[in-house]
């Protein structure tokens, strides 16, 4: 396991331990769990659950017939 040394201003240090403490955890596992989410590469389970969740959802061919065409873009 890494072990990573950080720099905080005072006020940034104190936000940090009130969070921790808030949580109930030491500052190290609050802080791997920040980087854990930050750095997440897929979707959570809840969120994939949602899938097909909106049945009146148009599908996406139907979205793509009404979008405007692209702005034109200025030269380099």
């Amino acid at each position: 396991m890494g072990q990573v040394t950080i720099y905080l201003d005072d006020e940034n240090e104190r936000r940090l331990k009130a969070a921790a403490s808030a949580e109930g955890v030491p500052v190290s596992r609050w802080v791997a769990a920040l980087v854990q989410e930050k750095t997440r590469t897929e979707w959570s389970p809840s969120v994939r659950a949602l899938a097909g969740a909106w049945g009146d959802f148009p599908e996406l061919a139907e979205l793509r017939v009404s979008a405007a065409p692209d702005a034109g873009r200025e030269p380099f």
